[in-house]
């Protein structure tokens, strides 16, 4: 059931429609404890992982920042193939696209009305072409999300510096996005701010811009420092916190915040649910450059990335950037290709669905408890009622060997744990293998390869009542 094709299918469950009830979607009397996820915030955590490609001016001027000077004719790729991206993609195991559909420099790769720095002012397609237009169909073709990129610098526009004429502008481009291209999973922002044409820089309006994407994509989950929806990690190294909070105090951050340190692990006592997503490139820049093929990071460091984001309550969001010709280069497709086989190897079989599962506290009722091993995201265990500690034992029909343990928390209804060990029985005596903080959407733990029937996860600490979703059991297989 469990791989990775399927969406790490044991993480998506039920409440991945954006529609549902977030208290709806789990069976057992558990009173919340907030803040809580949306509906459309759980079915985000459920993707897991998608690609961010880096594909614009910079691809061709062998840039990161682009200065807004470029002649639109700079863009011209010669084959350009978003069929062949989405198709390495979807094979990745990757659920959905982002893509800078604007960067700094300011060119649009769709035909903007609002500007002259445009795809249509190039020879590309003799001004006819629409790069987003392409992807958007390419997604529905291959069964992925499209999500968009809009740098709110513009050191191309001449309006940038000033503030409400440029930020006119920019709730304009939203629009023409928002409204153009089908649904959105996600809207992407950073807090770039630097001096336009003019040698001003922008107050945003950035309660209006997050008013056109709710207006237009009310299901899109929007990213920035500060969210409102999703916060960046706080790095570009794909690596989310040993401790990873999904809670956030929202209001203390704003895009381009220097406050960025608690992005990292969040803040237990958040007001706001702002998990975090991991972005990181595949190789050294975000821009394809020739100069960097050597970069492609390997299967072993990809693997690594995926660990410290995905399995640390992050959902992680890999930039795979397209060359000149507008292609996905070979190196990339198949390191890509190799995770996916390794993550498929790895998770294809929970060693713990056909165990026994007691809790201690349950006065022998183990019900409850065999929850956590149904193979179902949204059943759970709950320890009884008042109690911040508990533990779980599995008991396997034989011993087995394992190395990776899966928890998850039904966050529906809060995230709680503060502090937990894993401890497996060995030789008659329980030898603790693994112990950590939070847990989360879903935290992933490599632990030394161990053969054992009974383990035992042990919640320390939570702060309230402790529950767990799910606790799997899987084996690498030594690559």
């Amino acid at each position: 059931m469990r791989v990775f094709a399927a969406a790490l299918a044991l993480v998506a469950g039920a409440c991945s429609s954006p529609s549902a009830s977030v208290e709806g979607c789990l069976a057992a009397p558990l009173a919340p404890l907030g803040p809580l996820p949306s509906a459309d915030q759980v079915a985000w955590h459920a993707m897991a992982y998608y690609a961010f490609v880096h594909f614009n001016m910079n691809t061709f001027t062998a840039r990161e920042w682009g200065e807004g000077r470029e002649s639109p004719d700079t863009f011209a790729p010669t084959e350009l193939d978003c069929r062949q991206w989405c198709r390495a993609f979807r094979d990745a195991g990757m659920k959905g696209v982002i893509l800078t559909a604007k960067h700094h420099d300011g060119f649009c790769l769709w035909p903007s009305k609002t500007t002259e720095h445009t795809v249509a002012r190039s020879k590309w397609k003799d001004g006819k072409g629409d790069v987003v237009r392409e992807l958007a169909e390419a997604c529905r073709e291959y069964g992925l999300k499209l999500g968009l990129y809009l740098s709110p610098w513009d050191r191309n526009h001449p309006a940038y510096g000033d503030s409400e004429r440029y930020n006119a502008v920019f709730r304009a481009q939203l629009e023409e996005l928002c409204t153009g291209y089908g649904p959105l999973f996600e809207v992407w922002f950073d807090g770039a701010c630097g001096e336009g044409p003019n040698g001003k820089r922008q107050v945003y309006d950035w309660p209006g811009f997050v008013g056109v994407v709710r207006e237009h994509q009310p299901h899109a989950v929007i990213f920035s420092d500060a969210g409102p929806d999703v916060r960046w990690v706080g790095n570009e190294n794909g690596v989310a916190g040993e401790t990873c909070w999904a809670m956030l105090r929202r209001d203390e951050f704003y895009p381009g915040t220097p406050n960025s340190g608690p992005l990292t692990p969040g803040q237990e006592d958040g007001t706001d649910w702002v998990p975090p997503e991991c972005d990181v490139s595949i190789r050294k820049g975000w821009y394809w450059k020739a100069s960097e093929d050597g970069t492609v990071k390997s299967v072993d460091e990809l693997e690594r990335i995926w660990l410290a984001s995905v399995g640390r309550n992050a959902n992680l969001l890999l930039n795979v950037p397209a060359d000149r010709r507008g292609r996905i280069p070979d190196a990339e497709v198949r390191v890509l290709r190799e995770l996916k086989e390794r993550v498929d190897r790895t998770y294809a079989k929970d060693l713990a669905r056909d165990a026994r599962a007691s809790a201690a506290g349950d006065r022998g009722v183990r019900e409850d408890a065999s929850k956590v091993v149904d193979g179902e995201r949204t059943t759970y265990w709950a320890a009884r009622a008042g109690a911040t500690s508990g533990e779980l034992v599995l008991e396997l029909p034989e011993a087995r060997a394992f190395d990776r343990v899966w928890l998850q928390e039904p966050i529906e209804l809060g995230q709680r744990v503060r502090g937990f060990r894993v401890e497996a029985e060995v030789g008659g005596t329980w030898t603790e293998l693994v112990r950590g903080t939070t847990i989360g959407y879903r935290r992933i733990l490599a632990v030394p390869r161990t053969t054992a029937r009974r383990v035992r996860v042990v919640i320390e600490e939570a702060r309230g009542r402790c529950a767990l979703a799910t606790v799997g059991l899987f084996a690498t297989t030594g690559e």
